[in-house]
């Protein structure tokens, strides 16, 4: 069932009880790496094999998940080409009660350095599990970058 979650804001990415970092260079210039973070949301599955649909709304974009889960989110900011951050207002993940994702994009030599931050808060047991999934959360992330590196190279 789905749930709407705490409206925050984009300084919930310093202050949320759960804050998972990832990080990893990619050899795509910063541009490149924004506009299909920012501007090709419907080639987001081609390159991150969690997604299986995405797809703009007004003001932010819907998202579904291979093996169901589901997200109406809104965008915080989108500032070129440094900058991609938004909020999961709707989801059916049980026990989330807020949710912002930060992808900060800086210069690495010719390339990017992707930094990218979930920044959750929900009940004891969904905070429980978001640490313990960690690893996986993090390959699935290196995993993802380094195909969107081959996509946009």
């Amino acid at each position: 069932m789905a749930q709407r979650l705490r409206p925050v804001g984009p300084e919930f990415v310093e202050t949320a009880p759960v804050r998972l970092v990832f990080t990893r260079d990619m050899a795509a210039a910063p541009g490149a790496v924004f506009q299909a973070l920012a501007e090709d949301l419907e080639g987001w599955p081609a390159w991150f094999s969690a997604v299986s649909s995405a797809r703009p709304t007004e003001g932010g974009r819907e998202v579904r998940l291979r093996g169901g889960t589901r997200f109406e989110e809104t965008i915080l900011a989108a500032k070129a080409p440094e900058l991609y951050a938004y909020r999961v207002d709707v989801t059916n993940t049980p026990g989330a009660r807020a949710w912002v994702e930060e992808w900060r994009l800086t210069p690495a030599g010719t390339g990017t350095r992707v930094r990218m931050t979930f920044a959750l808060d929900g009940t004891a047991a969904f905070r429980l599990v978001c640490r313990l999934i960690r690893p996986g959360v993090g390959r699935a992330f290196r995993t993802a970058v380094t195909a969107l590196d081959r996509r946009v190279r």
